[in-house]
């Protein structure tokens, strides 16, 4: 299995020169095993990553760790949707209130887009999940909820070499009185737990976090933590501050780095960048 980074920003698009390292385009990852074509989320990213798929793939998994439109704006430009001879699938959260099929239609509506969910010329097939454990092809996958605004979903991906887990946006400190001395009460511990490869929520300095509690995000000192009590092998810093340019992620980086001294591998997430997991 690899994993292929087409957006890793967070809460809105930021292209320029100055975010040319880490990119400016919001969350999509793919996942890359045999002749599978599966997307995590539906950011920005997902538009260049359309552009490649090749007339062979007629069918595609685009699963969705929530409904925030950093998450999804870029579902309605992606290509592969407008032709007859694929099939798109939609993985995402249950809800409370609404099902899965009505919030994607909310998106897929003036005055957000023109073009209705209903007009695609082959309908995507719906799924909504929550705790769950599924297989697509000879993936094997692990959903549960954990500490964001809304239904929000973490994904667990194994497959025989290895194991990936993608947490966007994640506060994991929100959800235990004492974290991170208690892991096992701790969102999406259960999840992440021995994972070879975590993508995780890392948007704020410590400084910022003390303001912004229960707004869904973790900083990245606690990033770093709540990969060290998951006992993670690599952890990847995700969903970057559009306020951040390249210069300014790397100092906070760099700083947190010296702070921590994690016991084990942590890097910034880069658009561009393909891992191997396992």
């Amino acid at each position: 299995m690899k994993v292929k980074v087409w957006g890793c920003r967070g809460s809105l698009p930021s292209p320029g020169p100055e975010n040319i390292v880490y990119g400016g385009n919001t969350s999509c990852v793919q996942i890359i095993k045999d002749d599978l074509c599966v997307i995590l989320d539906g950011g920005s990213g997902i538009q260049r990553l359309g552009k490649i798929i090749g007339p062979e793939v007629k069918e595609i998994h685009i699963l969705l760790t929530h409904l925030h439109i950093d998450h999804t704006m870029g579902l309605g430009f992606f290509q592969p949707l407008y032709n007859p001879n694929v099939k798109v699938h939609f993985w995402g959260p249950a809800g409370s209130v609404e099902p899965l099929l009505f919030r994607l239609r909310r998106y897929f509506s003036p005055p957000l887009f023109p073009v209705r969910l209903n007009e695609l010329a082959n309908h995507p097939e719906i799924h909504e999940i929550g705790n769950s454990e599924f297989s697509i092809g000879s993936l094997n996958f692990k959903s549960g909820y954990i500490c964001h605004a809304g239904p929000t979903l973490g994904f667990r991906v194994m497959d025989e070499h290895g194991t990936f887990v993608y947490m966007p946006d994640h506060e994991p400190a929100l959800g235990s009185v004492d974290f991170p001395n208690s892991p096992e009460w701790t969102s999406g511990f259960d999840l992440a737990q021995g994972a070879d490869l975590l993508f995780h929520d890392g948007e704020y300095t410590q400084e910022e976090y003390r303001t912004k509690v229960g707004w869904g995000h973790s900083s990245m000192e606690d990033a770093i933590s709540f990969g060290q009590i998951c006992h993670v092998k690599k952890l990847a810093v995700f969903h970057h501050d559009p306020l951040n340019s390249d210069a300014k992620l790397e100092q906070i980086f760099s700083e947190t780095i010296e702070k921590v001294q994690p016991n084990y591998k942590v890097i910034l997430c880069k658009e561009g960048d393909i891992y191997n997991v396992g």
